[in-house]
Protein backbone atom coordinates (compact mmCIF):
# COMPACT_ATOMS: atom_id res chain seq x y z
CA UNK A 1 0.00 0.00 0.00
CA UNK A 2 2.67 2.51 0.79
CA UNK A 3 4.36 1.76 -2.93
CA UNK A 4 0.95 2.77 -4.07
CA UNK A 5 0.80 6.01 -2.06
CA UNK A 6 4.39 6.87 -3.19
CA UNK A 7 3.33 6.53 -7.13
CA UNK A 8 -0.15 8.91 -6.15
CA UNK A 9 2.25 11.41 -4.41
CA UNK A 10 5.01 11.36 -8.02
CA UNK A 11 2.03 11.54 -10.34
CA UNK A 12 0.04 14.05 -8.16
CA UNK A 13 3.35 16.79 -7.78
CA UNK A 14 3.93 15.50 -11.66
CA UNK A 15 0.43 16.62 -13.11
CA UNK A 16 0.71 19.74 -10.64
CA UNK A 17 4.37 20.87 -12.46
CA UNK A 18 2.89 19.90 -15.93
CA UNK A 19 -0.44 21.65 -15.42
CA UNK A 20 1.35 25.18 -14.46
CA UNK A 21 3.35 24.77 -17.06
CA UNK A 22 0.52 24.31 -19.54
CA UNK A 23 -1.12 27.39 -17.89
CA UNK A 24 1.89 29.59 -18.11
CA UNK A 25 1.50 29.10 -22.45
CA UNK A 26 -2.20 29.56 -21.95
CA UNK A 27 -1.79 33.35 -20.20
CA UNK A 28 -1.76 36.08 -22.07
CA UNK A 29 1.61 38.46 -21.51
CA UNK A 30 0.02 40.37 -18.99
CA UNK A 31 -0.18 38.11 -16.66
CA UNK A 32 3.18 37.41 -17.04
CA UNK A 33 4.18 40.99 -15.99
CA UNK A 34 7.42 41.17 -13.32
CA UNK A 35 4.89 42.56 -10.74
CA UNK A 36 2.47 39.35 -10.93
CA UNK A 37 5.86 37.45 -11.43
CA UNK A 38 6.98 38.65 -8.34
CA UNK A 39 3.86 38.21 -6.26
CA UNK A 40 3.21 34.77 -7.49
CA UNK A 41 7.60 34.35 -5.91
CA UNK A 42 6.40 35.90 -2.70
CA UNK A 43 3.57 33.29 -2.11
CA UNK A 44 5.46 30.71 -3.50
CA UNK A 45 8.79 30.99 -0.63
CA UNK A 46 5.29 31.19 2.03
CA UNK A 47 4.31 27.77 0.76
CA UNK A 48 7.74 26.68 0.44
CA UNK A 49 8.87 27.39 3.82
CA UNK A 50 5.43 26.23 5.37
CA UNK A 51 5.44 23.35 3.62
CA UNK A 52 9.44 22.47 4.36
CA UNK A 53 9.12 22.65 8.43
CA UNK A 54 6.16 20.30 7.95
CA UNK A 55 7.81 18.27 6.33
CA UNK A 56 10.92 18.02 8.66
CA UNK A 57 8.59 18.10 11.66
CA UNK A 58 6.69 14.91 10.02
CA UNK A 59 9.62 13.02 8.42
CA UNK A 60 11.35 13.39 12.33
CA UNK A 61 7.86 12.52 14.58
CA UNK A 62 7.29 9.51 11.60
CA UNK A 63 11.32 8.07 12.64
CA UNK A 64 11.11 8.18 16.03
CA UNK A 65 7.77 5.95 16.46
CA UNK A 66 9.60 4.05 14.19
CA UNK A 67 12.56 3.72 16.22
CA UNK A 68 10.30 3.25 19.32
CA UNK A 69 8.55 0.48 17.63
CA UNK A 70 11.72 -0.99 16.08
CA UNK A 71 13.62 -0.96 20.48
CA UNK A 72 9.75 -1.96 21.72
CA UNK A 73 10.50 -5.39 19.48
CA UNK A 74 14.05 -6.08 20.65
CA UNK A 75 12.72 -5.24 24.18
CA UNK A 76 9.97 -8.13 23.72
CA UNK A 77 12.53 -10.64 22.52
CA UNK A 78 15.04 -10.06 25.40
CA UNK A 79 12.13 -10.85 27.59
CA UNK A 80 10.68 -13.42 26.28
CA UNK A 81 13.86 -15.22 26.01
CA UNK A 82 14.61 -14.25 30.05
CA UNK A 83 11.27 -15.75 30.74
CA UNK A 84 12.78 -18.60 29.19
CA UNK A 85 15.79 -19.19 30.99
CA UNK A 86 13.89 -18.45 34.38
CA UNK A 87 11.15 -21.28 33.56
CA UNK A 88 14.55 -23.45 33.02
CA UNK A 89 15.64 -22.94 36.36
CA UNK A 90 12.18 -24.33 37.61
CA UNK A 91 13.67 -27.62 36.49
CA UNK A 92 11.44 -30.53 34.04
CA UNK A 93 8.56 -29.31 35.93
CA UNK A 94 7.66 -26.09 33.68
CA UNK A 95 8.98 -28.17 30.26
CA UNK A 96 4.85 -27.86 29.47
CA UNK A 97 5.11 -23.90 29.92
CA UNK A 98 8.44 -23.42 27.95
CA UNK A 99 7.10 -25.52 24.89
CA UNK A 100 4.08 -23.22 24.90
CA UNK A 101 6.42 -20.62 25.55
CA UNK A 102 8.28 -21.51 21.91
CA UNK A 103 4.86 -22.20 20.43
CA UNK A 104 4.13 -18.87 21.16
CA UNK A 105 7.03 -17.22 19.62
CA UNK A 106 7.34 -19.01 16.73
CA UNK A 107 3.37 -18.27 16.16
CA UNK A 108 4.15 -14.44 16.57
CA UNK A 109 6.99 -14.95 14.19
CA UNK A 110 5.31 -16.14 11.30
CA UNK A 111 1.65 -14.18 11.88
CA UNK A 112 4.02 -10.55 12.10
CA UNK A 113 6.31 -11.47 8.91
CA UNK A 114 4.26 -13.43 6.55
CA UNK A 115 6.59 -13.16 4.03
CA UNK A 116 9.29 -15.14 5.44
CA UNK A 117 9.60 -18.82 5.96
CA UNK A 118 7.37 -19.84 9.41
CA UNK A 119 9.73 -21.29 12.55
CA UNK A 120 9.46 -24.77 12.79
CA UNK A 121 7.88 -25.70 15.81
CA UNK A 122 5.73 -28.51 17.05
CA UNK A 123 2.31 -27.96 17.99
CA UNK A 124 2.39 -23.98 16.82
CA UNK A 125 -0.98 -23.26 16.04
CA UNK A 126 -2.19 -21.72 12.60
CA UNK A 127 -1.12 -18.54 12.08
CA UNK A 128 -3.08 -18.12 8.76
CA UNK A 129 -6.02 -16.63 10.65
CA UNK A 130 -4.62 -15.08 13.05
CA UNK A 131 -4.95 -10.50 13.33
CA UNK A 132 -1.66 -8.94 11.21
CA UNK A 133 -3.03 -5.77 13.36
CA UNK A 134 -3.95 -5.75 17.18
CA UNK A 135 -4.56 -8.56 19.96
CA UNK A 136 -4.90 -11.94 18.36
CA UNK A 137 -7.19 -14.03 20.57
CA UNK A 138 -5.35 -17.38 20.24
CA UNK A 139 -1.94 -15.98 20.55
CA UNK A 140 -3.72 -13.93 23.92
CA UNK A 141 -4.71 -17.61 25.32
CA UNK A 142 -1.77 -19.30 24.59
CA UNK A 143 -0.05 -16.51 26.65
CA UNK A 144 -2.86 -16.80 29.11
CA UNK A 145 -1.93 -20.52 29.68
CA UNK A 146 1.67 -20.15 30.04
CA UNK A 147 0.77 -17.73 32.76
CA UNK A 148 -1.30 -19.71 34.80
CA UNK A 149 1.37 -22.05 34.59
CA UNK A 150 3.49 -19.94 36.14
CA UNK A 151 1.25 -19.07 38.70
CA UNK A 152 0.18 -22.68 39.56
CA UNK A 153 3.74 -23.66 40.20
CA UNK A 154 4.71 -25.42 43.14
CA UNK A 155 8.19 -24.81 44.47
CA UNK A 156 9.94 -27.64 46.50
CA UNK A 157 11.76 -25.85 48.81
CA UNK A 158 12.73 -22.05 48.99
CA UNK A 159 15.43 -21.62 46.75
CA UNK A 160 13.15 -22.51 44.03
CA UNK A 161 10.17 -20.66 45.11
CA UNK A 162 12.61 -17.50 44.85
CA UNK A 163 13.22 -18.56 41.35
CA UNK A 164 9.01 -19.03 40.84
CA UNK A 165 8.57 -15.68 42.12
CA UNK A 166 10.90 -14.16 39.27
CA UNK A 167 9.30 -16.05 36.49
CA UNK A 168 6.22 -14.32 37.65
CA UNK A 169 7.75 -10.99 37.32
CA UNK A 170 9.64 -11.66 34.21
CA UNK A 171 5.95 -12.97 33.33
CA UNK A 172 4.67 -9.67 34.24
CA UNK A 173 7.41 -7.64 32.30
CA UNK A 174 6.44 -9.80 29.32
CA UNK A 175 2.57 -8.64 29.24
CA UNK A 176 3.41 -5.23 29.24
CA UNK A 177 6.16 -5.48 26.60
CA UNK A 178 3.61 -7.35 24.18
CA UNK A 179 0.91 -4.62 24.68
CA UNK A 180 3.85 -2.15 23.87
CA UNK A 181 4.52 -4.01 20.70
CA UNK A 182 0.83 -4.49 20.07
CA UNK A 183 0.39 -0.45 20.50
CA UNK A 184 2.97 -0.16 17.73
CA UNK A 185 1.96 -2.40 15.22
CA UNK A 186 -1.06 -0.58 14.19
CA UNK A 187 0.43 2.56 13.37
CA UNK A 188 -0.80 5.59 12.02
CA UNK A 189 -2.13 5.34 8.49
CA UNK A 190 -2.16 8.37 5.96
CA UNK A 191 -4.69 10.38 6.59
CA UNK A 192 -5.88 14.14 5.98
CA UNK A 193 -2.98 15.63 7.12
CA UNK A 194 -0.87 13.74 4.54
CA UNK A 195 -3.71 14.71 2.44
CA UNK A 196 -3.52 18.40 3.51
CA UNK A 197 0.44 18.61 2.81
CA UNK A 198 -0.17 16.73 -0.64
CA UNK A 199 -2.45 19.58 -1.53
CA UNK A 200 0.34 22.55 -0.27
CA UNK A 201 3.03 20.53 -1.83
CA UNK A 202 0.72 20.14 -4.92
CA UNK A 203 0.26 24.10 -5.25
CA UNK A 204 3.94 24.81 -4.73
CA UNK A 205 4.62 22.04 -7.58
CA UNK A 206 1.84 24.41 -9.68
CA UNK A 207 3.28 27.73 -8.99
CA UNK A 208 7.02 26.39 -10.21
CA UNK A 209 5.15 25.12 -13.28
CA UNK A 210 4.15 28.76 -13.98
CA UNK A 211 7.34 30.43 -13.11
CA UNK A 212 10.18 28.24 -15.05
CA UNK A 213 9.80 28.73 -18.70
CA UNK A 214 9.71 26.18 -21.10
CA UNK A 215 13.19 24.95 -21.66
CA UNK A 216 15.14 21.49 -20.87
CA UNK A 217 16.96 22.48 -17.45
CA UNK A 218 14.06 23.86 -16.51
CA UNK A 219 12.14 20.88 -16.79
CA UNK A 220 14.63 18.85 -15.77
CA UNK A 221 15.25 20.43 -12.16
CA UNK A 222 11.33 21.41 -12.09
CA UNK A 223 11.85 16.92 -12.33
CA UNK A 224 14.64 16.60 -9.69
CA UNK A 225 12.02 18.76 -7.27
CA UNK A 226 9.22 16.48 -7.71
CA UNK A 227 11.09 13.00 -7.27
CA UNK A 228 12.59 14.62 -3.95
CA UNK A 229 9.67 15.65 -2.70
CA UNK A 230 7.73 12.31 -3.46
CA UNK A 231 10.51 10.40 -1.82
CA UNK A 232 10.12 11.93 1.35
CA UNK A 233 6.43 11.99 1.53
CA UNK A 234 6.96 7.97 0.12
CA UNK A 235 9.19 7.45 3.73
CA UNK A 236 7.02 9.40 5.83
CA UNK A 237 4.08 7.02 4.81
CA UNK A 238 6.83 4.22 5.29
CA UNK A 239 7.71 4.75 8.09
CA UNK A 240 4.14 5.18 9.13
CA UNK A 241 3.88 1.23 8.83
CA UNK A 242 6.36 0.06 10.87
CA UNK A 243 5.82 -4.30 9.91
CA UNK A 244 5.89 -3.61 6.21
CA UNK A 245 7.38 -1.80 3.36
CA UNK A 246 10.81 -1.20 2.30
CA UNK A 247 12.15 -0.18 6.35
CA UNK A 248 9.85 -2.68 8.03
CA UNK A 249 11.06 -4.07 10.87
CA UNK A 250 13.22 -7.54 11.07
CA UNK A 251 12.12 -10.48 12.55
CA UNK A 252 15.61 -10.76 13.78
CA UNK A 253 15.46 -10.20 17.44
CA UNK A 254 12.54 -12.78 18.14
CA UNK A 255 13.73 -15.13 15.79
CA UNK A 256 17.52 -14.57 18.27
CA UNK A 257 14.71 -15.19 21.22
CA UNK A 258 13.34 -18.46 20.18
CA UNK A 259 16.84 -19.90 18.61
CA UNK A 260 17.97 -19.13 22.53
CA UNK A 261 14.74 -20.98 23.76
CA UNK A 262 15.82 -24.12 21.46
CA UNK A 263 18.93 -24.61 23.42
Amino acid sequence: MEFLYGLAFLLLFSLSAICGMILRTRLHEEHLSKENMDALRLVTGLLVTFAALVLGLQLSTARSAFDAADKDRSVYAAKLARLDQCLRGLGPAMEPARTRLRQYTAAVIASTWRNEPAPLVPGTPDTRGMATIGEDATLSALMNEIGLMIDTAAPSDASYANIAARCRTDFGLVQASRWAVIEDAIGTSPGWFSGILSFWLALVFLSFGLQIPRRLVGAVVLAIGVIAISSVMFAIVDLEIPYGGMFGITSTAMRGALADMNR
